[in-house]
C-alpha cells in the first residue's frame, strides 16, 4: 500500500467518524462547568448602549465659530449690512448647496432633518445622470452600457485518474486511466441599436490521456468563429431598442420597457425639471423673506414712535397731577397714560424681537452663520406702482411655463414610447441565428512547422490548422417562440394605456390648478393695492386726528383718553399699511413664480454642462456620414423625435373687449391674439389655421343667480362706495405725508414722505440711540 492509498483511508475515516458523531457539543457548554455565578454586566451594557457610526466630518467654521444669536439683552453695537435684494439673491444661490424651505425650521416637517434623502439638492441631476439601478430611473450613461463590448475569458485545468474495466475506453483492463484537461474560451459580445447580438468566440480544449487508442498523447482541439442574432418580429428594428433597450439584456417582469436611451434621456428632463422648480422655491422663499424682514423693520419704527408718543403724554399726564391738575384732568388719566405707556414698550421689544427672528429665517436661507457680527437691514423699498397684468397674457406664460406642467408632459411621452415598444411584444419571438467558425486540431498548441511524422498532413500546430483554414463549420437558421395567449404582454400595454390615460387627466386638473393659482394671486394683488391705499389714507387721517386732539388736550378742551386712543389707532394704522404694501410685493413676486417666470424676472438661468468630448466628435463624424450618404426613400433613416425646440400646441383664450379673437403661443412674437396658431409636428405644410368664428360660442347655462333682487349686481358699486370715492377724491394732495409718484398719476400707491423719501437709502429708525437709552428704564426714571 502506498502513500497516495494510505492518505485516502485517513481522509475516509476521518469522514466517517464525523457523520456518525455528527455536530453535537458544538457551540454548547454541556461538559463544561465552572464555580460560582458572574453577572453579565459587560455583554448587558454592550447589548443596550447606543452605538454612533464611526465617521468624521469636520464641522465648518461659520457654523462652530458662530456667534451668539441676538436677544433683548443684547445691546452690542454690531455692523449695519444694507442688503439689496438681488444681493440677497445671489447670495442665496451661491450658499445653497443644499437648498432649504421656508417655514419648516423648528417643526417637526423640517424634511432636512427628518427625511434628508429627499432632500433637494444642486447634486439632484448628477445623481440621476449616474443611476443605475436596473428597472428605477436608469441614466443616460448606464442605458448605453447595454451597448458596450463585452469581453469574457475563463481558463479551466482538470486532471482525472480511474480504473478500468474495460478496454473500449481507451485503457487496459485493470490498469489506471490518466486524463489532463485544459479549457479556454474567450468572447467579444456587441449589441447593436436594431437589436442584433453579435459575438466572435476563441476556443481551446486540450486533452492529454495514457490511452493507447489516441494518434497523439496529447492534442488541442479549437474554434475561432463569429455568430450573429437578429429580432425580427418581438423586440426587432432601432425603434423599440432605444425605448426599451436590447431585447436580450432585459428581465421580463422587472425592468418592463423603461431601460432605453430615450426613457433615461426623459427621466434626467424630469430630474431638470425638479431641480428648477427647487431653485424657484428657494428664490420664492429667499424674496419672501427679504420682504419680511423688511416688515419687521418698518413695524418697529412704528411702535417706536408710538412708545415716544406715550412717553410724552405720561410725561405731560405725570406733571399735571404734580402740579395739582387742569380742566378736564383726572387722576385716572395719569395712569391710562402710564398703561399705554407700558403697552407700547412692550410692541417695542417684541417688534425688535421679530427683528432678530426675521433676521435668522433669512439667514437660514441664504446660507449664512447665526451671527457673523453684522446686522442685516434690507435697503430696497417696496414697489408701490400700481401693477395691472394681463389675465389672458399671464395665462398663456403659466400654461407654457410652468415647471410642473413640463415635467408631466415629460411623463407622458415617456408613457407614450413605453406603450408603443410594449405593443412590440405582443408579437411572437422571432428570430434570425447564424454563426461561421473555423476549427483547429493539433498535437501542439504552437510550433513552427505542422510535421508531426504520423500523418501526412500535418498536424503538429494547432494554430497551424487553423490558419489553413481547411476545417469550419456553420449554422444558418431560426428560433420562433410565443405564449399561447400573451396574456403577460397584452397587460402590459394594457396597464400603460391605463397609466397614459392618468397622466393626461392629471395634467388636465394641473392646468386647472394653474389657472386658478393664478386667479388666487390676481385677486390677491388687486386686494393688497386697494387695501394699502384705504390703509394709507387711514394713516393721514388718524395722524390729523391726533394733531386735532393734541390741540385740545393741550387747550383743556378734552379728556387725555381721546388722545391715547388717537395715538393707538395712529400706530395701528401705519402697521396696517406696512403689512398690506409688503403683501403687496409678495403678490407681484408670488404672479411671477405662478407663471413660472420667476426665476427669468430675476435674470437667472438654468443650462446643462458640457457632454464628453468624444460625444461631440462621434457626431461631427456621424454628421458628415449623413452629409455623404444615399437617400433613402422607403427607409427610416433617422428616429422620430421626442424633443421640441419650445412650447407645442396651442392656448386658447378669451375674446378681447373689441370682439377679436386668437390665440396665443409661445412662438408667437409680441403675443398678441393677431398671430395664427403653431400647427402640430408632422403636420402638412399645406395647413390653413382655421378661420375665428364669426358667431361666439354658446355659454353654459348659469347654475347661480349673481343677480339680486331687482335684477342689481350685489358686487356692482352702491352708493356708498360712490360717497367713500367722492370723499377720497376732495382731498388735497399737498398733505406732508404724500409724495408724487413718479409718473404724476393718482393711481399709483403713495409713500409717506416723512417715513421713505424717494431717494432714501436706507431703512429710518425714530432716534435710535434715544430709544435703546429708554427701553429698558423703569417709568418712574422718565419723569424730568
Amino acid at each position: 500500500m502506498n502513500l497516495r492509498q494510505k492518505l485516502r483511508l485517513i481522509l475516509c475515516g476521518c469522514m466517517m467518524t464525523t457523520q456518525i458523531m455528527g455536530c453535537h457539543g458544538l457551540g454548547t457548554d454541556t461538559d463544561l462547568h465552572y464555580l460560582g455565578d458572574k453577572e453579565l454586566q459587560y455583554y448587558e451594557d454592550v447589548a443596550t448602549k447606543i452605538e454612533y457610526p464611526a465617521v468624521y466630518e469636520e464641522t465648518p467654521e461659520e457654523i462652530t465659530f458662530s456667534g451668539k444669536p441676538r436677544t433683548l439683552v443684547d445691546r452690542s453695537q454690531d455692523e449695519i449690512w444694507d442688503l439689496p435684494l438681488m444681493d440677497a439673491v445671489h447670495l442665496g444661490l451661491a450658499n445653497s448647496e443644499v437648498i432649504r424651505i421656508n417655514g419648516t425650521l423648528g417643526t417637526n416637517g423640517n424634511s432636512l432633518l427628518t427625511n434628508p434623502d429627499n432632500t433637494p439638492t444642486i447634486f439632484d441631476p448628477a445623481i440621476q445622470e449616474t443611476n443605475v439601478l436596473l428597472g428605477g430611473a436608469r441614466g443616460v450613461e448606464a442605458a448605453l452600457s447595454a451597448f458596450d463590448t463585452t469581453f469574457t475569458a475563463n481558463m479551466l485545468w482538470g486532471r482525472s485518474e480511474q480504473v478500468q474495466n474495460s478496454p473500449f475506453f481507451g485503457g487496459i483492463p485493470g490498469g489506471t486511466l490518466t486524463q489532463e484537461t485544459g479549457q479556454f474560451q474567450s468572447s467579444l459580445a456587441k449589441n447593436f441599436a436594431n437589436g442584433g447580438q453579435f459575438s466572435v468566440n476563441h476556443n481551446w480544449n486540450y486533452t492529454g490521456s495514457n490511452s493507447t487508442s489516441q494518434l497523439f498523447p496529447s492534442n488541442y482541439a479549437g474554434n475561432l468563429g463569429i455568430s450573429y442574432r437578429q429580432p425580427l418580429l418581438a423586440g426587432a428594428g432601432v425603434e423599440y431598442t432605444r425605448i426599451a433597450g436590447p431585447i436580450g439584456t432585459s428581465f421580463s417582469g422587472i425592468t418592463g420597457v423603461s431601460q432605453g436611451v430615450v426613457i433615461a434621456r426623459i427621466n434626467n428632463d424630469q430630474a431638470l425639471a425638479d431641480f428648477e422648480r427647487n431653485v424657484r422655491n428657494l428664490i420664492s422663499d429667499i424674496e419672501e423673506s427679504y420682504w419680511q424682514l423688511y416688515l419687521a423693520y418698518r413695524l418697529y419704527d412704528t411702535q417706536v414712535v408710538a412708545r415716544n408718543s406715550a412717553l410724552r403724554s405720561w410725561r405731560e399726564a405725570h406733571a399735571k397731577l404734580e402740579a395739582g391738575g387742569t380742566r378736564n384732568f383726572k387722576p385716572a388719566d395719569e395712569a391710562q397714560a402710564k398703561d399705554r405707556l407700558f403697552e407700547t414698550q412692550a410692541l417695542v421689544q417684541t417688534t425688535r424681537s421679530d427683528i432678530y427672528t426675521a433676521e435668522s429665517r433669512f439667514r437660514r436661507l441664504v446660507g449664512l452663520p447665526v451671527n457673523d457680527g453684522k446686522i442685516i437691514r434690507p435697503i430696497d423699498d417696496p414697489i408701490a406702482a400700481e401693477f395691472s397684468p394681463d389675465w389672458s397674457m399671464c395665462l398663456t406664460e403659466a400654461l407654457v411655463h410652468r415647471v410642473e406642467l413640463r415635467k408631466q408632459k415629460w411623463s407622458i411621452k415617456s408613457l407614450e414610447l413605453q406603450r408603443l415598444a410594449a405593443t412590440s411584444l405582443t408579437k411572437p419571438r422571432f428570430d434570425l441565428i447564424s454563426s461561421y467558425q473555423v476549427n483547429g486540431f493539433g498535437d501542439r498548441l504552437l510550433s513552427q512547422s505542422n510535421a508531426d511524422g504520423v500523418t501526412s498532413q500535418g498536424l503538429h500546430s494547432a494554430y497551424g490548422t487553423l490558419m489553413n483554414n481547411d476545417q469550419d463549420s456553420w449554422t444558418l437558421g431560426w428560433q420562433f417562440s410565443m405564449p399561447l395567449g400573451f396574456r403577460s404582454a397584452h397587460a402590459q400595454v394594457e396597464n400603460l394605456e391605463f397609466r397614459l390615460s392618468k397622466a393626461r387627466s392629471i395634467l388636465q386638473a394641473q392646468e386647472m390648478d394653474v389657472s386658478q393659482e393664478l386667479a388666487i394671486t390676481f385677486q390677491d394683488l388687486t386686494k393688497n393695492y386697494a387695501t394699502a391705499q384705504s390703509n394709507f389714507n387711514r394713516w393721514r387721517a388718524a395722524r390729523r386726528r391726533v394733531e386735532l386732539f393734541d390741540a385740545e388736550v393741550q387747550a383743556g378742551t378734552t379728556t387725555l383718553d381721546t388722545l391715547l386712543r388717537a395715538q393707538s389707532s395712529l400706530a395701528q394704522a401705519e402697521t396696517e399699511y406696512y403689512r398690506s404694501l409688503v403683501a403687496y410685493n409678495i403678490a407681484i413676486k408670488n404672479l411671477h413664480k405662478w407663471k413660472g417666470t420667476l426665476l427669468k424676472h430675476n435674470n437667472i438661468h438654468l443650462m446643462e454642462g458640457e457632454w464628453n468630448p468624444v460625444a461631440y466628435q462621434q457626431a461631427l463624424r456621424k454628421a458628415w456620414a449623413r452629409t455623404h450618404g444615399v437617400e433613402a426613400s422607403r427607409l427610416q433613416h433617422k428616429p422620430a423625435a421626442f424633443v421640441a425646440d419650445g412650447y407645442i400646441g396651442e392656448v386658447g383664450v378669451m375674446p378681447a373687449p373689441g370682439g377679436e379673437e386668437g390665440t396665443y403661443s409661445s412662438e408667437q412674437e409680441g403675443m398678441t391674439p393677431e398671430f395664427q396658431p403653431v400647427p402640430e409636428p408632422d403636420m402638412s405644410p399645406d395647413y390653413a389655421p382655421p378661420a375665428p368664428s364669426v358667431t361666439p360660442p354658446p355659454q353654459p347655462e348659469a347654475r347661480i343667480e349673481i343677480n339680486g333682487p331687482g335684477g342689481s349686481n350685489p358686487l356692482a358699486p352702491t352708493s356708498i362706495d360712490r360717497a367713500v370715492k367722492v370723499v377720497l377724491e376732495s382731498e388735497e394732495t399737498s398733505s406732508d405725508l404724500y409724495v408724487t409718484p413718479i409718473s404724476g398719476t393718482r393711481d399709483q400707491l403713495p409713500i409717506p414722505q416723512e417715513e421713505i423719501p424717494s431717494t432714501q437709502g436706507e431703512l429710518p429708525i425714530a432716534n435710535p440711540d434715544e430709544n435703546l437709552e429708554l427701553e429698558f428704564q423703569p417709568a418712574s426714571s422718565f419723569v424730568e
